[in-house]
């Protein structure tokens, strides 16, 4: 198995499909395609930049098998110097949201293996699933290509112990699936802090930092010595901060009072959790950022509410880490909304000063989405920084690491 050469990696989002091809002769992985199928459903979208040109498509693609199936085929018809990019691929990486207690490193694609993945399914059922017809529609695809798994909760394995408990009753928290706070967005925190320590070597081992992922899914972290110590999602993705259609921490006793109401069944309640709460649900108006926005700048009352209930949520949870930190070197941002929402990070980091953070409002507002800014004032005992995240480039170093393990 050759683990250089070009590297396609799928990642899995439970409405999209991104994708990436690396080359990967180099130490860092250069990128020779990338781009998402969207919207999976009757208005799925392909874009892709290649060569340094955008294009985009509309695509019938209603499930991520189907979308991987159809940038399998964009990639048969893109060439250079006369060969098809497919031909070129010598392996692949792939997101698995959900490793549980048995896969906390990546890992090979064998028959064996996907059984095994199959079997967590239910412990992410919007991400795995998907995710895993995706690997069988690449292997029906290109049989004699090597594929491997990277986890998002693989970072988070080694917790604390009182960071992973829950204060359940023992028989619940020590079945045959623990229940237990596993945490999710490890790749993109594990990016953040990774590409941090590059940019300022200095700070490291020794540092303290936050990281906030905040896209249509969010999260924060709190990381010492580049090894987490708490994060804010837990058994399953819906903990935490809020988010798109999430509604991160409730109180359990509402689910409680509406199952017992019978005013909701389990799979309305599940529906409900995972795609009409959070700032679709507060703002009855959209789930997106920037359209929140736009709509309170022109008064809308459900968009004031859902964006400063995200900040405050958001706030909460940096004192607190500050808390458990004992202080913090950098606050990170990263994600959708965390890297293109100079707004949203003022507003998180508002009366911070307390813990030593001055914002520098202009570089702020002049962060740009593709290269690493520091955002917080030059004497700020604080830093902040924006940090693009790219699990692609991560999941494809992974993938080269495991496949050249395997080869020995």
């Amino acid at each position: 198995m050759n683990s250089d050469g070009n590297i396609l990696v799928f990642n899995s989002g439970s409405s999209s499909l991104k994708f990436q091809l690396f080359e990967m002769d180099a130490i860092t992985p250069a990128s020779r395609v990338r781009g998402v199928v969207r919207n999976l459903g009757d208005d799925a979208i392909c874009e892709w930049l290649s060569r340094g040109k955008r294009e985009h498509t509309s695509v019938s693609a209603y499930d991520h098998g189907t979308a991987a199936r159809y940038v399998l085929e964009l990639l048969e018809h893109i060439t250079d110097a006369g060969q098809p990019l497919l031909h070129t691929i010598t392996a692949m990486g792939h997101r698995i949201v959900h490793g549980g207690d048995t896969f906390t490193a990546p890992i090979l694609l064998t028959s064996r293996a996907l059984t095994a993945l199959d079997a967590l399914s239910p412990l992410a059922p919007l991400h795995n699933p998907p995710a895993l017809a995706v690997v069988r529609a690449c292997q029906e695809h290109l049989p004699d290509i090597p594929m491997a798994a990277v986890f998002d909760t693989a970072f988070f394995h080694e917790l604390p112990d009182y960071v992973r408990a829950y204060a359940l009753p023992a028989e619940w928290r020590e079945g045959s699936r623990p229940i237990r706070r596993y945490g999710f967005h490890g790749l993109a925190h594990r990016y953040m802090v990774e590409h941090f320590s590059t940019i300022h070597p200095t700070n490291t081992p020794s540092s303290r930092l936050i990281t906030l992922q905040l896209g249509h899914g969010c999260s924060v972290a709190a990381l010492r010595d580049g090894h987490p110590l708490e994060t804010s999602m837990g058994f399953t993705p819906l903990e935490g901060l809020i988010m798109a259609t999430r509604p991160g921490d409730v109180d359990i006793g509402v689910v409680l009072h509406l199952l017992e109401g019978a005013e909701v069944t389990a799979s309305e309640l599940s529906e409900g959790l995972n795609h009409r709460a959070g700032l679709l649900g507060l703002s009855g108006a959209s789930a997106d950022m920037e359209e929140l926005l736009a709509l309170e700048a022109r008064g809308h009352s459900g968009a004031h509410l859902a964006i400063e209930a995200f900040c405050h949520r958001a706030r909460k949870y940096l004192g607190a880490y500050l808390a458990v930190l004992g202080g913090a070197d950098a606050i990170l941002f990263g994600g959708g909304i965390g890297e293109h929402a100079p707004e949203i990070r003022a507003r998180i980091c508002a009366g911070l000063n307390w813990c030593g953070l001055e914002l520098d409002t202009q570089a702020n507002e002049a962060a740009a989405p593709d290269g690493e800014e520091r955002i917080s004032t030059a004497d700020s005992r604080l830093a902040a920084y924006v940090i693009p995240v790219n699990e692609e480039a991560l999941i494809a170093q992974d993938t080269r690491r495991c496949l050249s393990t395997a080869l020995v």
